[in-house]
């Protein structure tokens, strides 16, 4: 694994590098970058899986870059180093790995570092698609939804009701900011509903003339537009 280590301290890289050289020769440090600025073109310029990423540096700080690095092809997961545990939310709002506190000790170091490998796209497959993540927050925490866990997003009020393997959840996204976000993934079928393409099982007619989408492994049906119709029966046919 390819590792990138950013923070406006040396004796902070010096120190996490050290580390991580200690933990054998699955990891490699590749280079080093001492602002955000650095650490988005590093990652443009070479292969890099993982970011140590701190977050108060001068100029673009960790957040900003972490946002940048994510629009990447495919992005290098990030995990952040601060000694301020206040931007925690923030962190996981653009899909961190993880978040150590400074300073870092070495069982939390490794605990992190398998987090990584088991959550960004194995390294003997590069063509796999690296997992998306959503952010849900509730009574003042936050839960991470895998979207190859859910199922269809429904809007309710001003949130989207996400339904997953977990049960349901509330996300603050918006459908068309979803929809944008993953038009090869996302399939709507109504002007409040957004369904995954993959785990569409089939189509079934209503008593009143209509028609609903059935999903492979849970009971729940969902109406379908007439004008969206066509299009969710190609895609059954195609897959």
């Amino acid at each position: 694994m390819k590792l990138l280590v950013v923070d406006d301290e040396a004796l902070a890289r010096q120190r996490l590098r050290a580390l991580l050289d200690g933990l054998g020769t699955a990891y490699e440090v590749v280079g080093e970058a001492e602002n955000g600025e650095q650490a988005v073109a590093l990652c443009r310029e070479q292969p890099v899986d993982l970011v140590f990423m701190d977050i108060h540096m001068p100029g673009m700080d960790g957040l900003e870059a972490a946002a940048q690095i994510s629009c990447q092809q495919p992005p290098p997961a990030v995990i952040f180093t601060t000694a301020y545990s206040e931007h925690a939310l923030d962190a996981f709002e653009v899909h961190a790995v993880d978040y150590l506190l400074k300073p870092i000790r070495k069982e939390k170091l490794e605990a992190a570092l398998q987090k990584a490998t088991r959550l960004t796209r194995p390294l003997s497959r590069v063509d796999e698609p690296q997992e998306a993540w959503l952010t849900s927050r509730y009574r003042g925490g936050m839960q991470r939804i895998a979207l190859s866990d859910v199922y269809y997003f429904r809007a309710d009020s001003k949130y989207v009701m996400v339904r997953h393997k977990g049960g349901e959840s509330l996300l603050e996204d918006s459908l068309v900011s979803l929809e944008k976000r993953f038009p090869d993934r996302l399939l709507r079928i109504h002007r409040s509903v957004l369904v995954r393409r993959s785990i569409l099982s089939g189509l079934e007619k209503t008593l009143d003339g209509g028609v609903q989408v059935v999903f492979a492994d849970i009971d729940d049906r969902l109406d379908i537009s007439r004008r969206h119709v066509p299009a969710v029966r190609r895609l059954l046919k195609e897959s």
